[in-house]
């Protein structure tokens, strides 16, 4: 399985080192994986936040660990070389609400209150109502405004329109930094949910001071039913163990790769059953109704720092309507799923699905990786 499309381009990632029981800043190389941890930049946060990226990622010293498509295929264990999700101390957000055909379905979520038995009435009744009305709009807009007051007029206004058209995104806190998983791991449902999917999504890495240097895929695990019987449920609907996905790598930008690659990108999802069920799905970058330039503006500025930097997720147009069981009652994840994310220039991230308690533990947070770094004689210049 090819997890890299592009070894021409600038990469930047981590790997777990088993034999110093930590993470390894590393980067590819002719399809070989180089650890380039240094005193000087000893996390992916680090590299970020210095002058040129880029250029260090490119010019660093490194050691082979080993080929790609093989650390890529090996089991998730402490004992085995391993690829880690691309971020480290980075504060993790992610957007909602940013495509037309997602935010129908936050709406639907809502009005049937969690309940998939319901959603298929609802989503006729309020797709024929206002889908049209809303493909065009251009979030914040005095058109927006103008759809915003007929549809309050027409009682068919939601907290999820408000943030899919009005002035304001949605940005919320997916997961600490360092509980993100990479490829291969298996990634978390928790238990009480019956109603859920997988976001494919593009991510990017952003230093604290506000610059974009790169982009990367992530599947931004949602749980319909917990946050469709209330929005207050947000955080249980998304952060749980294992339910944050990120990787295979970060791209950084260069001369060959740039914001406007990720405005034009197109996603693709593949899922997968055990039960021989499987579901294909797309999403285009060039129906987003924000730019990612304003999502990182509304997010990190002097209105709210980062002083780690963050990665973003800009949120999915993908909601999977597919009857899996039932008929009317849509898609719904099952354990042992195969989610595959893709896209031209970004690679690969493939993850295995499981519920949250079944799922390894997160057990190797920041206050490890310092004593970690500290022991291996990491920490000694950094600022």
């Amino acid at each position: 399985m090819t997890f890299i499309d592009e070894p021409r381009g600038l990469w930047l990632g981590r790997c777990w080192l088993p034999d110093v029981q930590g993470p390894g800043v590393v980067t590819l190389r002719e399809g070989v994986l180089f650890d380039i941890t240094s005193v000087e930049a000893p996390t992916v946060s680090h590299v970020l936040d210095l002058p040129d990226p880029a250029e260090h990622v490119r010019s660093a010293q490194g050691t082979s660990v080993g080929r790609l498509e093989e650390v890529a295929s090996n089991q998730v264990g402490l004992d085995t070389l391993h690829l880690l999700a691309p971020c480290d101390l980075q504060a993790v957000k992610a957007c909602g609400v940013t495509f037309a055909r997602s935010m129908l379905e936050r709406v639907i979520e809502e009005k049937a209150a969690g309940d998939p038995k319901g959603a298929e009435q609802i989503r006729a009744r309020i797709g024929s109502a206002i889908g049209d009305s809303l493909r065009n709009l251009r979030a914040g807009s005095p058109e927006a405004a103008n759809v915003k007051h007929a549809l309050q007029e027409e009682g068919l206004w939601s907290q999820y329109l408000e943030v899919g058209i009005g002035p304001d995104a949605e940005v919320f806190s997916k997961c600490p930094p360092m509980a993100s998983v990479g490829p291969g791991a298996e990634v978390g449902l928790h238990p009480v949910s019956k109603w859920n999917n997988p976001e494919p999504e593009i991510v990017l890495a952003v230093s604290s001071s506000g610059r974009i240097l790169g982009a990367t895929l992530g599947n931004d695990v949602n749980l319909r039913d917990v946050e469709g019987r209330s929005a207050l449920l947000l955080g249980k609907a998304k952060d749980n163990n294992a339910s944050c996905a990120i990787g295979p790598m970060i791209r950084l930008f260069d001369g060959g790769f740039t914001l406007d690659d990720v405005r034009r990108a197109e996603l693709t999802l593949s899922v997968e059953g055990l039960d021989g069920f499987t579901l294909t799905g797309h999403s285009s970058m060039s129906e987003i109704s924000r730019d990612p330039e304003d999502l990182v503006a509304q997010t990190l500025g002097r209105h709210h720092q980062y002083p780690d930097g963050m990665v973003l997720f800009l949120g999915t147009m993908f909601a999977p309507t597919e009857d899996r069981g039932a008929k009317g009652e849509g898609f719904t994840h099952k354990p042992g799923d195969i989610v595959t994310i893709s896209a031209p220039g970004l690679g690969r991230l493939v993850n295995v699905v499981q519920l949250s308690t079944e799922a390894p533990e997160w057990t190797f947070g920041t206050r490890a990786l310092m004593f970690n770094l500290a022991a291996r004689g990491l920490l000694g210049g950094a600022d």
